[in-house]
């Protein structure tokens, strides 16, 4: 069986716009957001989707029922799922990296270097969150068909590491923009990367993930 699915990342939001780490606080599309999950939104309305899913955050949900309004009539409903949200940064949401690298050198150095099984406190680690988006792919695998999904950075961070057989700790170098639009295909017991990065539909290139 053979599912493609579309991974999109919500738009832009005011914590994005000042780098701050999101995780699972529930931050709003500020206006900039919101006309990029519209265009991204009028880019998809020619796609049948058979099935739509979203984190439950607003931020994603929101970028989600836009998308799914544009769809033509009869598609399918909005699914939200709990395991399409961002990774926990615990005490370190709402903080931008220079203000960790500020106040908690050491922390920052752990978070920049990825290191295995840190735990940012009260969060969750690298491990954790990326088995929990693992769970998540397999069961949109399993579906078939042409599949949504709207999540966050990470969320798409882990996507494509699993796709590429990247390791869950080196540096990232994909990019990872504000509504952009992502085609990734599972055949044959495996997903690989049909498509990257897309931001045609935006008026100009959505910020990039820095974290949450």
């Amino acid at each position: 069986m053979k599912t493609r699915l579309c991974l999109v990342r919500h738009g832009e939001t005011a914590w994005n716009a000042e780098a701050r780490l999101q995780g699972w606080t529930d931050v709003p599309l500020n206006a900039e957001g919101e006309a990029q999950a519209r265009a991204a939104a009028a880019e998809l309305a020619g796609t049948r989707f058979d099935a739509l899913f979203s984190s439950p955050l607003a931020r994603a949900r929101r970028t989600a029922e836009l998308i799914a309004a544009a769809q033509a009539p009869g598609a399918a409903a909005l699914q939200l799922d709990p395991r399409l949200r961002e990774r926990h940064h615990g005490e370190l949401q709402g903080l931008t990296r220079n203000e960790i690298a500020l106040h908690s050198p050491a922390v920052h150095a752990l978070l920049n270097a990825r290191c295995p099984g840190y735990l940012p406190p009260g969060g969750e680690s690298v491990e954790v969150f990326a088995a929990r988006v693992h769970a998540a792919l397999k069961d949109l695998a399993r579906l078939g068909g042409t599949v949504l999904a709207v999540a966050h950075g990470g969320v798409l961070d882990m996507a494509y590491r699993l796709a590429t057989d990247a390791d869950l700790h080196s540096a990232r170098q994909h990019a990872l923009p504000n509504a952009a639009i992502n085609w990734l295909v599972f055949s044959g017991g495996g997903w690989r990367v049909e498509a990257w990065g897309l931001t045609g539909h935006l008026e100009r290139e959505g910020r990039d993930e820095t974290g949450g």
